[in-house]
């Protein structure tokens, strides 16, 4: 974030990916080959990926002598967000493997590097950072120079074709030495030039991802991230410490930055920025490094912002971006909006540190989140202000990062509110939280959900527990469950948070299709520990067969709801505190209870711990 990112919820929305199982492929299905053989075998390039439906252009591959300059890297991995899936994440829950990993940069540092000198210490002046005449800003610092294997590319013939995964679709993907390993659905995603078999119906019998590692590819080579990494250009940069008031800046050209902030200590007062025309190359530069970005904080720049107008209108148009460790960007009382697509309001990547307060903020692409993260996460803390979002798969906040958000307004108007991928986390006090997750992006086995918390396995979140914390505020769901577990172990904690549900069900812990690469089908449950204090909770908890769950309701808290009242799955131990009571609304069935069962009013119904009745 993520998210992606539906519009590559991977945008790195959105809306998701996973990583490669790391076998290498020998033979293929004996069956599968054969109907492969009496199909068409044709080349095409992903333009978009709807669930298991994917349109491709068709075409031919053309071998380039060398790494050309300015090549664009394939889409960033779905998220269910968009951010990532996308996904404002993607991905992440999702334990990000090293596969899927973009190139990583030390300590930070953007992958330009520095920007030129301005003489006698100039820094007001309009001059670009210098892009190693390459056009894109270089190669990424601690990255290869685009040295070896020239990469493969795709020249389209005009016509296009739409194709269908199914769960007997086999996939490959091909690595830059030749060599090939087993893939999933997820490999195949925005920019993936693919070698392919169809049957009649226009199912996909073999599908081999060509070139894993080089532009446009997916794979190994870290969600099509080669070495082209880059943050573009820039129409104005400050890389000298620079006090400025009521000044506008202002870009049309392709991925270039509006306003760059490099290496200084910036006070901006009463700005205009605009970002009003120019297109992206690589959506994982977009989210990852903050090309064609309104502004771009980096390499260890301190930037203060006050009183300012942000305003884009572009793909991987985030307003404010937060790039790399040691960056720091304070912004307050300023007003943000965002139109295209992957484009959030303020981002935070690489280890950066986003402060804000009272902004307002409002998207109206896909995949993009108001307060939004992705690879390599950071530290997010904003306290007041509205954060509205319009678009699909992007929810208000969507964290790679440790979010922090107080007094604050929220509001996904299509997308879940809510979003924490992986090793991360979102804090929140006496928020107002609203999320409407309208449909699930052509995926039927995807959940809908208000609040999500997962591993995507793209790579762009480390693997580990992810946390959510509210206490006071209230968080509304107007579809879908309250919250969504899946293929993450996660801590929830709630203090006096009221919510108001959409359906009946408060909290859904379960596995996934896999048909975004969520981890592998059959293991991919969630395990949570939910700590509700002083806290009222209604509504139904489903705990599948591969999940769990601890349920910890103390001081004073109430619980009006059933645990999986259709019978035992997964593992469930509930501790009730003595000042605490369990109000059944259906059989409930739990592997063990700690507590008084006079605090459980029966209302006619039976509480079975280990398949016994006790109540």
């Amino acid at each position: 974030m993520k998210y992606a990112k539906l519009l590559a919820m991977g945008c790195a929305v959105a809306l998701a990916t996973v990583g490669m199982t790391g076998c290498t492929k020998t033979t293929a299905d004996s069956t599968q080959t054969s109907e492969a053989e009496e199909s068409e075998s044709v080349t095409a390039q992903v333009t978009a990926v709807d669930g298991n439906t994917v349109t491709a252009d068709l075409g031919a591959m053309a071998e380039m002598q060398a790494p050309g300059d300015g090549q664009a890297p394939g889409e960033a991995p779905e998220k269910p967000d968009g951010e990532a899936p996308s996904g404002e994440a993607p991905e992440k829950p999702d334990g990000e493997s090293t596969d899927g990993e973009a190139p990583e940069k030390p300590d930070g540092e953007a992958p330009s590097g520095e920007a030129p000198a301005k003489p006698d210490g100039d820094s007001s002046d309009s001059q670009a950072p210098s892009d190693n005449g390459s056009g894109n800003g270089g190669a990424p610092n601690g990255a290869p120079d685009g040295q070896g294997q020239a990469p493969s590319m795709f020249t389209a013939s005009g016509e296009s074709i739409t194709f269908t995964l199914t769960d007997d679709t086999q996939i490959t993907v091909e690595q830059q030495d030749g060599e090939t390993t087993d893939g999933t659905a997820a490999d195949i995603k925005e920019g993936s030039v693919l070698e392919l078999s169809l049957d009649a119906d226009n199912n996909a019998l073999m599908v081999v991802v060509k070139n894993a590692g080089g532009p446009g590819a997916g794979g190994n080579g870290g969600s099509g991230q080669s070495s082209d990494a880059s943050n573009g250009t820039a129409a104005t940069t400050i890389d000298s410490d620079t006090t400025a008031d009521g000044e506008t800046y202002s870009s049309t050209g392709d991925d270039e930055n509006a306003l760059r902030v490099d290496g200084a200590t910036a006070e901006l007062t009463n700005i205009t920025v605009n970002k009003t025309e120019g297109s992206s190359s690589s959506a994982d530069n977009g989210d990852f490094y903050g090309m064609n970005a309104g502004l771009l904080a980096q390499n260890g720049a301190n930037v203060t912002i006050k009183n300012a107008t942000v305003n884009t209108s572009v793909k991987n148009g985030n307003g404010v971006f937060s790039y790399g460790t040691g960056t720091t960007v304070n912004i307050s009382d300023s007003t943000i909006r965002t139109t295209g697509d992957c484009s959030g309001g303020i981002q935070t990547t690489g280890g950066g540190t986003t402060n804000a307060a009272n902004l307002d903020v409002e998207t109206q692409g896909n995949s993009s989140a108001a307060i939004r993260s992705d690879r390599g996460g950071g530290t997010v803390d904003v306290k007041g202000g509205s954060y509205v979002t319009n678009g699909t798969g992007s929810p208000a906040v969507y964290s790679t990062a440790d979010v922090s958000v107080s007094d604050a307004t929220l509001i996904a108007n299509n997308s879940e509110a809510v979003v924490v991928e992986g090793k991360n986390s979102v804090s929140l006090t006496d928020c107002n939280v609203t999320g409407n997750m309208t449909g699930t992006y052509g995926d039927d086995s995807e959940n809908i959900h208000n609040i999500m918390i997962y591993q995507s396995m793209s790579g762009d979140a480390e693997v580990g527990e992810a946390n959510f914390t509210a206490e006071g505020g209230v968080i509304t769901a107007k579809s879908g469950d309250m919250f969504y577990v899946t293929n993450t172990d996660c801590a929830i904690s709630l203090k006096n948070v009221v919510f108001k549900l959409a359906n009946e069900v408060f909290l859904r812990v379960e596995g996934n299709s896999s048909s975004r690469g969520w981890g592998k089908e059959g293991a991919n449950g969630g395990d949570v520990v939910l700590d509700a204090a002083d806290q009222e909770i209604d509504g139904q908890i489903l705990v599948d067969d591969i999940s769990s769950l601890k349920l910890n309701l103390t001081d004073g808290s109430s619980f009006t709801g059933a645990v999986n009242p259709d019978g035992a799955e997964g593992t469930v131990d509930v501790t009730l505190s003595k000042d605490s009571t369990w109000t059944l609304t259906g059989d409930s069935y739990v592997s063990s209870f700690t507590g008084s069962t006079d605090n459980v009013i029966a209302n006619g119904y039976h509480l079975y711990v280990d398949g016994e009745q006790v109540l």
